[in-house]
């Protein structure tokens, strides 16, 4: 039986959005956010048509996928007809399945911002009969014009082929058997009660009888099962590194790490899609990460996304201290959650859920981060949402988080420990209100948010500080603290718009009201990162922006962004750190290059080169101090090749 394999995943970004008002997704500790459309992408855009066959008769039934900037699943209904909604702009390969059916070659789509495209797709009808025989041997044949015996049958004499005597089996199996080509090993004589389909068989024949109907059986079960489960998968094979100037990359001290990621994914009939994605390297940090998600349609009055996901950090080097606040050099975290979007009524939904983590290196191993959203559509291009959750993140957390759906998955590959010897970790808790108005004009959109936020325990991250008396902290380990409570009240001003042909743009202002109150013992935080003791209130402005671009000619895409803050805890020289936080700015600049040269079947393969020196999965929902008081981030750079299918 042929497989049918089909093509339906991409990767489109590296590891976050920027700024506060780029993602619209909370990251909560250990698990990915509900779906919600990030404040700085661009308006996204839909594919709709029909599937038809040969005689131009609409096929019900049939999954419809695109892979491109996104990926889509949809199913024909009963004329034919299927949509793809909410699509980034992008190429995309869509093409449709259905058992019975031949697909055609894919179509590519080019689908700009807040366009809408139309595709119609023409399925063939497969020649079906595929016969099972023997142990779980298949044989491919042409359909016989007739399986049932001619009037004349039954004058036929004795010895003839056609001849129907008696109770012989006219059933589609024996007439193949009667009618095989002869052959050296076909030169045998059948029992009739084989050939009548008779139970009672002689005893000779039972056993090989029985061994057949137990290997033929799954086998056809599992053949059927890879065959007509229209199936996606994405293999990355990457190399990344982390360094300070060029000259780190080739230091002996900060050797690159392989990685090796996985995702293998199909829908579940009409109603939803599964998928489950691995990563692991071995080096010094040996690690791996392993998720399962199950998401229903978007068309569905109840769109559900559960999943989990467990990994694991085990550390065999030589750095004294990586391993000081680790009893037996590992570490493992655990997490859970599931969220429901309630369409309540088409211009009224509810979002609720929530995860929970367990981080086995914590005191507190179990944090719960729950969250409610409500959406309302006052006018046909108007959205007004109001959210509420409380949001806990782990020291380190970031090793272990699941990236957004546009970005990298790594396992862990850095190390960290306490500010503090002999002090625990203890996890930052957010609690953050929020409410949101966006308005489509033509290709762009507007928003308006206004939030305000409390936080208990923030954490603060320092890169390349030795602490007194203790090793030397590498290019891959940082220190992780708590600073203390912070509160902030704030309002984001954003625009996305397509700025030129193939060109999309983003840009966000955020301004601030925050205070940081730092806690009572912080001796060691004094002395290694003055500038991350914001002691009085401030105001802090905030500007992040995003570039993208794709260019068909050369299947080229590149992603850019950029974001500004004058609230940075900032280092004034090698080995020093500033006193008070200053202007700073974090970046991330991705390439992604089509490899046509090497695509087969319905494979499609990718160069990817990518260089960041952001820390976090930026989300709206975190605290406005998380990455301003990452202190000297290396910039990581990671590239490989993709290979979609």
């Amino acid at each position: 039986m042929t497989s049918r394999l089909r093509a339906s995943s991409a990767v489109v970004g590296l590891m976050v959005l920027c700024g506060p008002a780029i993602a619209s997704a909370q990251r909560a500790a250990g698990s990915p956010a509900p779906p919600a459309a990030p404040n700085g992408s661009i308006a996204p855009g839909s594919i709709h048509g029909v599937v038809r066959d040969e005689r131009e008769s609409p096929v019900a039934g049939a999954v419809v996928s695109a892979l491109g900037a996104a990926t889509a699943l949809a199913v024909s209904d009963r004329s034919g007809r299927f949509d793809l909604p909410a699509l980034p702009p992008g190429s995309y390969f869509v093409r449709a399945h259905l058992s019975g059916y031949l697909a055609p070659p894919p179509q590519v789509i080019d689908l700009s911002s807040n366009e809408r495209r139309t595709s119609t797709i023409a399925l063939t009808r497969a020649s079906v009969p595929v016969l099972a025989a023997g142990l779980g041997a298949f044989v491919e044949s042409p359909q016989p014009a007739s399986l049932e015996p001619s009037p004349a049958a039954s004058d036929a004499e004795p010895g003839d082929d056609d001849a129907a005597v008696g109770d012989d089996n006219h059933g589609e199996t024996a007439w193949r058997l009667r009618h095989a080509r002869r052959g050296v090993l076909k030169e045998v004589t059948l029992p009739e009660a084989w050939l009548a389909g008779d139970e009672t068989r002689d005893a000779m024949f039972w056993p090989v009888g029985a061994l057949s109907r137990a290997v033929g059986s799954p086998a056809r079960f599992a053949t059927s099962f890879f065959a007509d489960t229209p199936f996606s998968g994405q293999l990355n094979l990457l190399t990344t590194g982390s360094f300070e100037a060029p000259k780190d990359l080739f230091s002996s001290d900060n050797l690159p790490h392989g990685i090796a990621y996985v995702r293998l994914g199909a829908p579940v009939g009409s109603h939803g899609d599964w998928a489950v994605r691995g990563a692991f390297t071995q080096a010094d940090i040996s690690s791996w990460i392993l998720a399962g998600s199950y998401a229903t349609r978007a068309s569905a009055r109840h769109k559900y996304d559960i999943g989990w996901s467990y990994g694991t950090q085990r550390y065999d080097g030589g750095n004294v201290l990586a391993r000081r606040d680790v009893a037996d050099g590992s570490r493992n975290v655990g997490t859970v959650h599931g969220y429901d979007t309630f369409a309540i009524t088409p211009a009224l939904t509810v979002s609720y859920g929530g995860s929970f983590s367990r981080y086995d290196f914590l005191d507190d191993r179990s944090l719960l981060s729950p969250r409610v959203e409500v959406t309302m559509l006052p006018a046909g291009r108007m959205r007004v949402s109001a959210v509420l959750s409380r949001t806990a993140r782990a020291p380190g957390a970031e090793e272990f988080l699941l990236p957004a759906d546009t970005g990298i998955w790594l396992p862990p590959q850095r190390t960290f420990s306490s500010f503090e010897p002999g002090r625990p970790l203890r996890a930052e808790h957010t609690t953050h209100m929020a409410v949101e108005v966006q308005r489509d004009i033509a290709r762009s959109t507007v928003s308006l948010r206004a939030f305000r936020q409390n936080v208990d325990g923030q954490l603060v991250t320092l890169f390349g500080a030795d602490l007194p008396s203790e090793p030397s902290a590498k290019v891959g380990h940082y220190l992780v603290g708590n600073a203390g409570d912070a509160s902030a009240t704030g309002c984001t001003a954003a625009l996305r718009t397509l700025l030129m042909n193939r060109i999309h743009g983003s840009i966000a202002y955020s301004l601030s009201n925050a205070q940081l109150t730092p806690a009572d013992d912080l001796r060691y935080l004094v002395l290694l990162a003055p500038s991350a003791l914001h002691r009085n209130g401030e105001r802090i402005h905030d500007v992040a922006t995003s570039i993208e671009t794709n260019v068909p000619e050369t299947s080229t895409r590149v992603l850019v962004l950029y974001r500004v803050s004058n609230a940075f805890a900032r280092s004034s020289g090698v080995g020093q750190l500033a006193d008070r936080p200053g202007l700073g700015s974090r970046f991330d600049v991705q390439v992604r290059q089509s490899l046509p040269f090497l695509n087969f079947t319905s494979a499609k393969w990718e160069m990817l080169l990518a260089v960041r020196d952001f820390f976090r999965e930026t989300a709206v929902e975190q605290s406005v101090y998380d990455e301003l008081l990452v202190v000297r981030p290396p910039k990581r750079i990671v590239g490989g090749v993709t290979m979609h299918f």
